[in-house]
Order: structure tokens, then sequence, then C-alpha cells
């Protein structure tokens, strides 16, 4: 059963990062997650700034503690300890960052970047202002289309990030979004990637295995 799962994730796999090649992302696919953080390692210059845009996937894979060992400065907004105006002054200067790493909520087998932000920071890096930014993400990110995307966010990254954060929102109640107005809300802000845009230089990096949510 390992070797058939193996087998489809490689294939899916492959063909999102075939897509989003074919839309003038720089993207790979990886087997195995060593590889791909030397990869990614690679892609970072030793004295860049990086900022970190609050990706449970990144946390997964410990990027952020082999940048501090390396001696980077982080702008990393879920940093312990930080009061709610030092968490925005992160938020800030990410948007000025030499590169941002971040995560996706959805990636499309048509090569499309799908993620849905609550301030917008995330999705404000990802588009303009660093001029390097680097996406990871695990398998369990890839879908069909925007309407899988679109479903795996209100059923899985939404519900789950409002949990991560303790937001009090009725997600919390019914384990999915339910498009809410709650003052609370984490789901204000929808982008589609759909190409590169042209002054930003995007490396799309791709697991076989699920990582975050």
């Amino acid at each position: 059963m390992n070797d058939l799962i193996h087998w489809h994730n490689n294939t899916i796999g492959q063909r999102a990062a075939e897509a989003l090649n074919r839309n003038n992302f720089s993207a790979k696919y990886f087997t195995d997650r060593q590889t791909a953080v030397e990869y990614i390692l690679r892609l970072i210059p030793r004295k860049a700034t990086v900022g970190m845009g609050g990706s449970s996937t990144v946390m997964e894979l410990e990027l952020w503690k082999l940048l501090e060992e390396r001696g980077h400065e982080l702008f990393n907004h879920n940093k312990e300890g930080l009061t709610a105006e030092e968490r925005n002054k992160q938020r800030y200067k990410q948007l000025t960052c030499d590169v941002f790493l971040t995560g996706s909520n959805a990636i499309t087998l048509t090569g499309k970047i799908v993620n849905r932000d609550a301030f917008g920071n995330r999705v404000a890096a990802m588009i303009f202002g660093p001029k390097k930014v680097i996406i990871v993400a695990g398998i369990n990110k890839v879908v069909r289309d925007f309407k899988e995307a679109d479903e795996r966010i209100k059923m899985h990254a939404a519900p789950l990030n409002v949990k991560r954060y303790e937001m009090n929102n009725p997600c919390l109640t019914t384990g999915e979004c339910i498009d809410c107005n709650s003052p609370a809300r984490a789901c204000n802000i929808t982008t589609i990637l759909s190409r590169r845009p042209p002054l930003t230089e995007i490396y799309v990096i791709i697991l076989g295995e699920s990582l975050g949510f």
C-alpha cells in the first residue's frame, strides 16, 4: 500500500510542478524532506533577511531553526512573547525582506496558487515586495482546481488555523468554515496567483508527504 501511495503522490506532485513551471513559477517536486530542505537553504543567500509567513509546514520542517543557526535575521510574527504591536511590526517587515518563506493553502493541477488570509500580510508579501518568495507545500495541498481549493480551505485550512490561534469564530464549533461575519473572522482575503508576477522570483517546493494543513 505504501508503494501505491508513493506512486500516487509522485504522479500528482510532478503534474502540479510541471503546471506551475508552465505558468512561469520555478517549481520542483521532492520525494523526501531532507533533499527539499537542502534545496531551500541553497535558494536563500547567506546574509539575506527572511520573512516567515506563519506557515505550519515551514515550522514542521524546522526551517526557522536552521536559518537562525545560519545567522539570518528573521521577521517572524509568530515568535513567542511578542505583543500585538510587535507582531504587526514583524508583519510589515516581511513586506520588505530579502526572501519571504511561506506555505500555501492550495496548489492546483493547473498551476495556480490559492491562499486565504485574515490580515493579508502573507499574500501581500507573496505578490510584491520581497525579491524572492519561497513557497513550501505538502502533497496534501494539491487539488484539481479553484473549486477544490476553496473546499479544502473551508474544511481544513481555515478551521485548523482558527483553532491554532484560538480565535473566537463559529468554525471552532462547526469544524468547517460557514462564511461567518465574526469580528475575528480569519477568511478576509483570497488570492489566486495564476502566473508569476514579473518583478518577483517565486519558487514552489512540493513535497511528497502531508505537511501542515
